[in-house]
């Protein structure tokens, strides 16, 4: 098999077995959805607060949402023993990683992108500023399931690595947090953003390039 025929099997894969776990691909959504909406609830008839922190919120609610999907991204490979013959094949294990962190951004990242410009106008942001948080999320979630998977390596192989994983993963989110809620910010104000989209796409091509080898590399360290 050659490599492109298995990075693609391995997207479809994960794809089909995502489907199949509807709850494990429904959660992050259900998850992003409440957050956000219960924020006007705490706060009250306070539209101007509201619109104000609408960049951070639903910011943060994505990247928790993302948090909450990551055990998933080789937790089932690991007990079943696939992750192994994974790394195993003659192909190179960073492009094989890096179609299981697509296909898991396609199932869990993807769809906050779908329903994000519905919360944002829930919370009062601008339409002049959809277009920009689109265009954060589009950029910046893949981000969090690459950086993400590379704390899942490090940790799929212990039982209660959950607050390992937040503790080693959070901190390196928060530039992406940073610049992606400070560009909708910016454009709710009717202020280029151009910068820190430039940012955002640097960290995204740097993410695509360097993060899938530490990823491969923890997950054999993992398994050993």
């Amino acid at each position: 098999m050659t490599l492109t025929r298995a990075f693609l099997a391995i997207v479809r894969r994960d794809l089909v077995l995502a489907f199949r776990r509807r709850a494990e691909m429904i959660n992050p959504l259900l998850f992003f959805v409440l957050v956000i909406t219960l924020f006007p609830l705490g706060i009250g008839a306070q539209p101007h607060l509201l619109q104000s922190i609408a960049p951070g919120v639903i910011w943060v609610a994505a990247l928790l949402a993302a948090m909450l999907s990551l055990d998933s991204l080789f937790r089932s490979d690991f007990d079943d023993g696939s992750l192994e013959q994974m790394l195993l094949s003659p192909h190179p294990a960073s492009l094989l990683v890096l179609a299981k962190v697509i296909a898991h951004w396609l199932v869990t990242g993807l769809p906050l992108l779908l329903v994000a410009p519905l919360l944002a106008v829930f919370l009062g942001l601008p339409n002049h500023a959809l277009g920009v948080l689109l265009l954060t999320l589009l950029l910046g979630t893949p981000v969090l399931s690459l950086i993400g998977g590379i704390g899942v390596a490090l940790t799929v192989g212990l039982r209660r690595g959950g607050m390992i994983l937040s503790l080693l993963v959070l901190p390196l989110y928060v530039p992406v947090l940073i610049f992606a809620g400070n560009a909708v910010q910016m454009a709710a104000g009717g202020l280029p953003v151009d910068a820190q989209i430039s940012i955002l796409i640097s960290i995204l091509l740097l993410s695509l390039v360097l993060a899938p080898w530490p990823t491969a590399a923890a997950l054999k360290m993992s398994i050993n």
